[in-house]
């Protein structure tokens, strides 16, 4: 903001410099001759009317000039009698009635006319007036333009300073709040139409930070009540696989028929361990990831429209041909964000792992369903492993050096369960297809 403040105090300055060297240039022009074009022309006149003559002279291509006309001839009698610079008419008449004038004055009146001599001959050179309104008026319009652009100008800086940089400014740090797991206090509510919806998202993403680190301690609470019991509960059955290993070793059971039963009493003790540790691997497994799904409804359209955006372009630009089916609008039931994520998952999978020749997104509908699914060509996936592609951190022989966790159709599988809907994979040769079901509203 302060470097932004600099600048719109560097703006005004420069305005006013740009105003005052445009009235001192243009007092310079008025004072200069330039600045009077009818002088110009009375000296263009002039000229012509030396060179060619007064008869035949025409004012038609000049634009100041209105009327000229002769007005005395002068003579250089009886100088010592007139004081300098001053016109003297004579009370006589020559030629043509026209009044003689002793010692010539070139008579000015920057109203209306001016008075030159040409060859002996005095004329009077009447001009258009109001030059001097013109250059006025002109300065008045070049001030008022400056100060117009210059108005608009501090206008559009103020409106970037208020409604864009102090929003954003306001934003700066909050994604330094968020990586030191500041989560507790709500953003400021913000109504710009540039950066409300960011605001909001900022703050739905602060919310969503906040409930899965809540989420991740009370999972780990859980997950120390778990332990703590199974750990207790497996404490039995290994005090009386003990007992029994210690009676079998030191021969306390004779008979045949009481060492059977120890055995399976044993048998029966492992069993209970085992059951122990499943309960404990399935917590973990179902416990490990937070994913929350919010019950709505959704456009189908909508939802084939968001992975267009996402992948037309950019599968284009792959040189990979991507397919995607039409099929009859209609409302679904889910989350259409985790939609959305679950589709995403499929499609990356589909270009991580086949050869890039060609996607489709095939849509059909089944009673209260719709069914999308997604093909991709070059499988290499192999039959015994085929199986287990929904499993939690399962990666296939067929991953090579590409990175990845193990998690994307896992992942797939919980949201899809939690939306009340179903997801399975088939695959016919080389081609891979994974079918997502969903419920219509």
């Amino acid at each position: 903001m302060k470097n932004f403040d600099r600048v719109i105090a560097g703006a005004a300055i420069l305005t006013v410099i740009l105003i005052l060297c445009a009235n001192l240039f243009l007092n310079f022009y008025e004072s200069s001759d330039g600045a009077r074009p009818y002088r110009v022309e009375v000296n263009r006149a002039a000229r012509e009317i030396e060179q060619n003559g007064f008869l035949g002279f025409s004012l038609d291509k000049y634009s100041y000039l209105k009327n000229i006309e002769q007005i005395g001839i002068v003579i250089e009698e009886d100088k010592g009698t007139v004081e300098k610079d001053i016109p003297i008419i004579v009370d006589k008449y020559g030629e043509n009635n026209i009044p003689i004038i002793v010692n010539l004055y070139t008579l000015e009146a920057d109203s209306d006319y001016l008075i030159r001599e040409i060859g002996g001959i005095l004329y009077r050179f009447d001009y258009i007036a109001g030059a001097g309104e013109k250059r006025k008026s002109t300065l008045i319009a070049v001030n008022l333009a400056i100060f117009g652009m210059a108005f608009l100008l501090f206008g559009v800086l103020l409106y970037l300073r208020c409604r864009i940089l102090r929003p954003l400014n306001n934003l700066v740090d909050i994604p330094y709040q968020l990586s030191r797991g500041m989560l507790i206090s709500p953003l400021k509510e913000n109504k710009s139409r540039f950066f409300g919806k960011l605001s909001w998202g900022m703050d739905l993403l602060r919310e969503g930070m906040e409930e899965q680190k809540r989420g991740a301690l009370r999972r780990q609470q859980e997950q120390e009540t778990l332990l703590s019991s199974l750990s207790h509960d497996i404490k039995t059955p290994l005090a009386a696989i003990k007992l029994y290993a210690k009676a079998l070793e030191k021969g306390l059971y004779k008979e045949g028929e009481k060492k059977k039963e120890t055995a399976e009493n044993i048998g029966k003790k492992v069993d209970e361990i085992e059951d122990y540790l499943a309960q404990l691997t399935t917590a973990l497994r179902e416990d490990f990831l937070s994913l929350s799904v919010r019950k709505g409804e959704f456009y189908f359209s909508v939802l084939l429209q968001e992975i267009k955006k996402y992948y037309v372009e950019r599968l284009s630009l792959a040189g990979t041909d991507f397919l995607i089916g039409e099929a009859a609008d209609c409302l679904l039931a889910g989350d259409m964000d985790r939609s959305v994520e679950v589709l995403q998952n499929l499609v990356e999978n589909a270009i991580k792992y086949g050869d890039g020749k060609w996607i489709s997104l095939d849509v059909s509908q089944e009673e209260n369903c719709v069914l999308i699914r997604v093909k991709n060509s070059g499988c290499t996936l192999s039959d015994a492993e085929f199986p287990y592609i929904f499993e939690s951190f399962w990666r296939g022989s067929n991953v090579g050096e590409m990175v990845g966790s193990g998690l994307g159709l896992f992942i797939c599988r919980q949201i899809m369960h939690r939306m009340g809907g179903e997801i399975f994979a088939e695959r016919e040769g080389e081609v891979f297809a994974v079918t997502v079901v969903f419920e219509k509203a």
